[in-house]
């Protein structure tokens, strides 16, 4: 549960955490679609590259944005071998002809059996998954006794780039939300949306209450979770296994769960539905803020920057701009 960052605060004096947050918002947009509009390995790794100095820059515990890559982990892995097998363009790197066989599919079986028995007790789980996922195709290459079925399993230059550039772009999306919620406070994320709809205000769209919708939204994902996690050690204190289980008790096990987090889910919305009603909150009313939003240089430097890059994808991406690749 503490793998999703998404939601989550921390405290910190960086250089990022001074800018505003409209231009945090508006920074994210025309990062993610400068990070769509790259259609190259070497144009993606630079700006994947860009990333990883801005968020070490920030001050932000790296580890943290290791842990959200967790959750991503199994699609990641799926992403890279689509492309590895899909994609055959460029040089042959590497080929090796693989067995579907008895002892391969007895292997197979013990590897996903002992992948489980172990699991709870493997500190390093990422690693440990990528090991067993690459001893899967091992004993495919060293098994063919008794055979069923073979195919050749080939690396070309065109697959790794393409696998590559994949990649880099889901981190660098999950890299960019990270950021935007790890330095904006959640009630700053409200402000920043709510001014930058202001416009929409003409045609009655309801700008106030979507921005305190999306900012409620993002504060009770970690509280959720972190309700989640103490019902399950709860739970398991009372015996009940997670990890060791048929599939018919971890459906029993999983509605048990569900139950208590959708009881204490309408509890807290009822407090904070209370809370607000005390405080005078009223749909629609016209509101004051106790802490003004202004630009300062810092802001105009950041979104100056942010739509530098954005021409410079749009011209690559036009050939109006061209680069050795």
């Amino acid at each position: 549960m503490n793998n999703i960052v998404i939601g989550q605060y921390i405290p910190g004096d960086s250089w990022i955490y001074k800018i505003d947050p409209r231009i945090k918002l508006s920074a994210l947009v025309i990062l993610l679609v400068t990070t769509f509009l790259l259609n190259s390995f070497l144009l993606m790794s630079m700006m994947f590259v860009l990333m990883i100095i801005m968020f070490l820059s920030s001050s932000v515990p790296f580890m943290k944005m290791i842990r959200g890559l967790k959750p991503l982990m199994f699609l990641l892995t799926f992403t890279f071998f689509i492309q590895i097998f899909s994609v055959r363009t460029g040089k042959l790197l590497f080929e090796q002809q693989m067995y579907i066989s008895y002892s391969s599919l007895g292997a197979i079986a013990g590897i996903i059996v002992l992948y489980f028995g172990l699991k709870r007790f493997t500190r390093f789980r990422v690693t440990y998954f990528l090991l067993m996922v690459l001893l899967a195709f091992v004993v495919q290459a060293l098994l063919p006794y008794g055979p069923i079925s073979e195919y050749t399993f080939q690396i070309y230059e065109g697959g790794l780039s393409q696998t590559g550039f994949f990649l880099f772009r889901i981190i660098i999306v999950v890299i960019l939300s990270s950021l935007l919620t790890f330095t904006t406070m959640p009630t700053d994320i409200t402000n920043g949306l709510e001014s930058l709809l202001k416009p929409l205000k003409v045609i009655r769209f309801p700008v106030s209450e979507l921005a305190m919708m999306l900012s409620l939204t993002l504060r009770f994902i970690p509280t959720l979770l972190e309700e989640t996690g103490k019902i399950m050690k709860a739970q398991a204190s009372r015996g009940v296994d997670f990890n060791e289980s048929k599939f018919k008790d971890k459906v029993s096990q999983v509605i048990s769960l569900l139950i208590p987090i959708f009881v204490v889910s309408f509890k807290r919305a009822e407090d904070l539905a209370n809370a607000m009603e005390a405080r005078g909150y009223i749909v629609g009313g016209k509101r004051t803020k106790i802490d003004l939003m202004k630009f300062r240089m810092i802001d105009l430097v950041a979104i100056v920057v942010c739509f530098g890059l954005l021409s410079l994808s749009i011209l690559l991406r036009t050939g109006v701009i061209a680069i050795a690749l």
